[in-house]
């Protein structure tokens, strides 16, 4: 719900949607990218659904495309048809699309859920290649693993509040809400 109404999905019951102290609109919205636990792909062959994707932002470089194809190990099914990949080979399709777009704020909602581990290393190397190359990331997870490989800063989140926003090394050693404290012993965390 978090990330759908930071990239516009959901509106607002009430009061508004601030991005770095602007309302949320349009342009803001463009320079995010969104990749979903089920990625949905087109009935085209795993190359068209980029090129598809670079058909409708003219600014993007053709050589991205074979290079995005290679780092997320796509490059030898550009002919194949998108709808038989794997689970991972699906999601990584979809992580090559939103990379395309160069956005500066990717938001990823549990994201590598039930991946093989081959697919989960592929893209979290490309994550941190992102990072590196000045994009902001959004993950939602509930695998602590990978957020401890992954996180900077962690928004610890527990019956729709936010209860602790920690540097990620504290959150992970000393958290400070007795719901991240619980959460981090193994304990089920379902209320307030």
């Amino acid at each position: 719900l978090f990330l759908r109404c930071l990239h516009g999905l959901i509106p607002p019951q009430s009061g508004r949607i601030k991005f770095a102290g602007c309302e949320l609109d349009q342009a803001i919205i463009k320079c995010q990218s969104f990749i979903f636990q089920a990625p949905t792909v087109l009935r085209r062959t795993v190359y068209e659904n980029l090129a598809f994707v670079a058909r409708l932002r003219p600014e993007i470089r053709a050589d991205e495309t074979d290079r995005l194809l290679a780092e997320m190990r796509l490059d030898h099914l550009i002919n194949q048809p998108a709808r038989l990949l794997s689970g991972g080979e699906k999601q990584r399709l979809a992580m090559a699309r939103a990379l395309l777009t160069a956005p500066n704020l990717l938001l990823m909602d549990e994201a590598t859920a039930n991946l093989d581990p081959a697919s989960v290393q592929i893209i979290e190397a490309s994550l941190q290649t992102a990072t590196a190359n000045g994009v902001k990331i959004i993950i939602v997870t509930h695998d602590i693993g990978q957020a401890r490989r992954l996180a900077h800063d962690v928004l610890f989140l527990n019956s729709g509040q936010l209860k602790e926003h920690t540097p990620a090394e504290q959150f992970f050693t000393a958290p400070h809400s007795a719901a991240a404290s619980a959460y981090m012993r193994g304990e089920l965390t379902t209320t307030g």
